[in-house]
């Protein structure tokens, strides 16, 4: 009994400290946490058994802005973590825009809102990196009220920061995290902060290029994304690579060449092979740039007349980025939750992530 009440103060020892200090790797208690703070405010029914954030208060609520876009802060004042929590997808055509509107962008540049305010971006200096221009356009409004925001806690001798979302808010706070990141390495401000990224059920926010650049900046074990292996949405946007999308060294870069010095017919034969592999992938590309950009920019339009978008990236190939959690389900989860037609979130929602993050890592 000594050994096991011993254990048990151990234990809630330890969950107290959640947040006490930001260290890399991935936390359970931190993520428990985030749950909760993904999770306020809304019914029982949605978040069955995810408790409340016992370690953080909660300060602030953004308006909603841009395509249905909100974010909230919540801080551990004695250990002056603050976390950036925001808003994932919500039951409104302008909300899926955001991430029907799924074109590549590059990675810098500037975006024009309304004409009295300007986003100007840098999450990545690779200049082959690109990102998700409707998740871009979700940073820009919600960067209004955060960019005041996260100064004025720097300010205030804030250095840890937590940047953290579920589904839509998780791809738009990898775009938060990477912007963060830079600001950080160009000495944006008075002393370097730490940038923890948690996200769950993230969709992919850009091509392979943007991905080094995030990984680079967050290697050592500062960006997670935790996912359902049943959940479709991790798998979204739709991806194609072409040979555009290697490095400049590659064997494709001169592949007439090669083909030219193959002896007759085999070099019309690689040719006509060639072709038949490479033209599908870049029309498919050239669709996905008409009417996932171009067409879907036009709904932007309407909601937002002086809005003006950079010139999109010839590019469509979208990959996941940061450390991934997986949460892997068993036969007890299909009994719970088994695939049924037209339950499309059945996996995605919260239940079933809290569910399996418990069996996996709390029970």
């Amino acid at each position: 009994m000594k050994k096991l009440s011993i254990s048990l103060i151990l234990t809630v020892l330890f969950a107290s400290q959640a947040f006490a200090q930001l260290k890399p790797g991935f936390e359970a208690e931190e993520y428990l946490q985030l749950l909760g703070v993904f999770t306020h405010g809304l019914p029982d029914s949605t978040k069955v058994g995810i408790p409340s954030p016992k370690d953080l208060e909660k300060l602030y609520d953004s308006p909603v802005v841009g395509l249905e876009n909100k974010w909230s802060l919540w801080v551990q004042e004695s250990e002056k973590i603050a976390v950036i929590a925001i808003r994932g997808t919500v039951q409104s055509p302008t909300s899926w825009l955001a991430n029907f509107y799924a074109a590549m962008i590059p990675a810098s540049g500037s975006m024009k809102i309304r004409d009295d305010y300007t986003f100007k971006y840098d999450f990545a200096k690779n200049p082959k990196a690109a990102v998700h221009v409707g998740w871009t356009f979700a940073t820009a409004a919600l960067s209004e009220t955060m960019t005041p925001k996260i100064d004025s806690l720097i300010a205030n001798g804030y250095q840890d920061f937590i940047i953290a979302g579920h589904s839509q808010g998780g791809a738009i706070a990898n775009l938060v995290s990477a912007m963060l990141n830079v600001k950080n390495q160009s000495g944006s401000w008075p002393s370097k902060i730490r940038v923890k990224t948690y996200c769950s059920a993230a969709p992919k926010p850009g091509n392979l290029y943007f991905a080094y650049d995030y990984e680079y900046m967050n290697q050592g074990g500062w960006a997670f994304n935790v996912v359902n292996a049943s959940d479709w949405v991790p798998e979204v946007p739709f991806s194609v690579q072409t040979v555009d999308d290697f490095n400049s060294t590659n064997p494709f870069s001169d592949v007439s060449g090669i083909i030219k010095a193959q002896k007759f017919p085999r070099n019309l034969i690689f040719k006509k092979v060639y072709k038949k592999l490479d033209k599908p992938t870049k029309k498919s590309t050239k669709n996905f740039q008409k009417f996932l950009g171009k067409y879907a920019g036009k709904q932007v339009l309407k909601l937002y007349p002086d809005y003006e978008s950079p010139a999109f990236f010839p590019s469509n190939h979208f990959v996941r980025v940061g450390n991934f959690i997986v949460l892997l389900p068993d036969e007890e989860y299909r009994k719970i939750y088994p695939d049924e037609e037209g339950k499309i979130f059945k996996h995605h929602v919260f239940n079933p992530y809290y569910f399996l993050f418990k069996k996996q890592y709390l029970d």
